[in-house]
């Protein structure tokens, strides 16, 4: 059965009604690409029109004429043929049609793509060409242009689109809003493919700062999704309530509830739902099952803006060398932030041996196998809380002084809300530098604080980044 997969007088109408009206291009670009038209004259058309309405020129016979002549690609009867087509009215409606036949020219051309990569790569793993062809298919579903270069007048175009949109922002923010005043002066957002690794050591609180990160996220309309290695996902849910909702995360696991904290919990639960918020708490992930879930979702819901992984050394990975499986996780997260354009959020362990250090302040030689991860992650984030190794020590003191038959008279001060740090120990993009936050210990929320200017410990270099010390009203999750 012979299929139809192009038509020649749509694509004439669509580029007669931008010759008919120059507005119609932004309309046309916003769904279609040079490339989506069949006929090759109808795409060096269509490439001319983008120069023309790049360089504010009139998208005219004339000037489209005069650009294909320099390059040898005009023909007089094909231009012809578009002028005496009438415009179509609907254009947005022919332009998705157009589309539509492209990207079926595209999947007819990837299933031979696929036979042939079967044939020559049969020495290879299945899996491996599976992922090669999961990554074909990814850029034809989300339209991707190939990895080729780019010519500097696209470069230099590109620079100043985001320079403009930059400008129409507040001066802080280049990526997502972390919802921390003081994190977001320091790193101005997580960015699109960016790889971001948060670690420290067990009851820091590293799954609490992501999930009030996550949440601010979703607060700004955004999807996040979340791989919960180690928890499952009620369990997440019941952390996110607390925070959002504003009661203790303990009266939430054993019920202990009034009937207006009932009803604040309704009222979390009613807002979550209604959010773009997705979980996987499959014990068991690699490379190429987060990869292949994240490009299906994302193609699902385009909204996607932020991945969390909780957290990388429980990733399972195809080398027998840790280390080795380490490096191939972390690449392979980089690669896939990139392809994605979204940041990507891995929580890491730190080695124990830090434990036995006077000032327990993480570094990043105390990341396990710190090499790969440091070499791959765009920020390295170290949560760190003083207070819990003052408790720690302060009952372990007690306890061998028990065993000993004596008593020490030592008052071990349980605060509700502890001072936290949040240490960037590598920034590709950015300064480095400790931001000061306060831990709600009953609602696992980290919070904005008002800084003392002598507790902020950053290089001489990021003084802009304390430069305001004022109040600053906590926005819930």
């Amino acid at each position: 059965m012979e299929i139809n997969l192009h038509n020649l007088d749509i694509e004439r109408g669509v580029l007669s009604a931008i010759l008919f009206d120059g507005d119609n291009y932004e309309k046309v670009a916003a769904i279609l690409k040079p490339k989506d038209f069949y006929l090759p004259f109808h795409q060096n058309v269509f490439k001319i029109m983008e120069v023309l309405y790049k360089k504010d020129y009139p998208i005219d016979e004339t000037f489209i004429k005069e650009e294909l002549t320099k390059q040898g690609k005009f023909d007089e009867a094909l231009m012809f043929d578009i002028i005496s087509t009438a415009p179509v009215e609907m254009i947005e409606s022919y332009s998705k049609e157009i589309k539509d036949k492209a990207l079926k020219r595209g999947l007819l051309h990837f299933s031979n793509v696929v036979k042939q990569e079967v044939y020559e790569k049969n020495d290879e793993r299945a899996v491996d060409i599976v992922e090669d062809i999961q990554s074909k298919l990814f850029k034809i579903a989300t339209e991707s242009e190939a990895g080729d270069f780019k010519e500097m007048d696209i470069v230099t175009t590109l620079t100043l689109d985001y320079i403009k949109e930059q400008m129409q922002k507040d001066g802080l923010l280049t990526g997502l809003d972390t919802g921390f005043v003081d994190l977001n002066r320091m790193t101005s957002g997580f960015n699109e493919g960016d790889l971001i690794i948060i670690a420290a050591r067990p009851a820091m609180g590293k799954t609490s700062f992501v999930l009030n990160i996550a949440g601010n996220v979703l607060k700004n309309d955004k999807g996040v999704a979340i791989f919960s290695l180690e928890m499952p996902a009620e369990q997440l849910m019941l952390r996110m309530i607390s925070a959002h909702s504003s009661i203790p995360l303990q009266d939430v696991r054993t019920g202990n509830l009034n009937d207006e904290q009932i009803s604040k919990i309704t009222a979390s639960l009613d807002y979550f739902s209604k959010k773009k918020l997705f979980v996987d708490d499959n014990s068991i992930q690699n490379i190429h099952s987060v990869r292949a879930k994240l490009r299906k979702l994302k193609t699902l819901h385009p909204e996607l803006g932020l991945v969390i992984i909780d957290y990388l050394q429980l990733m399972v990975g195809d080398a027998k060398e840790r280390h080795v499986a380490v490096a191939e996780i972390s690449r392979g997260l980089k690669m896939l932030a990139r392809e994605l354009k979204i940041p990507i959020i891995a929580l890491s362990q730190l080695n124990r041996g830090l434990e036995s250090r006077p000032d327990k302040r993480p570094m990043m030689s105390d990341l396990r196998e710190s090499g790969a991860i440091e070499q791959d992650a765009d920020i390295i984030m170290f949560v760190y809380r003083d207070d819990v190794y003052r408790i720690r020590e302060a009952k372990q003191a007690i306890k061998e002084a028990e065993k000993e038959g004596k008593k020490l008279d030592i008052q071990i001060e349980d605060k509700p809300i502890e001072t936290a740090e949040i240490i960037i120990g590598k920034q590709r993009n950015g300064p480095t530098g400790t931001v000061i936050l306060q831990f709600n210990k009953a609602f696992t929320r980290f919070e904005d604080r008002a800084l003392n200017i002598n507790e902020y410990q950053a290089t001489p270099t990021e003084f802009e980044a304390i430069s305001d010390n004022q109040p600053v009203e906590m926005a819930p999750i």
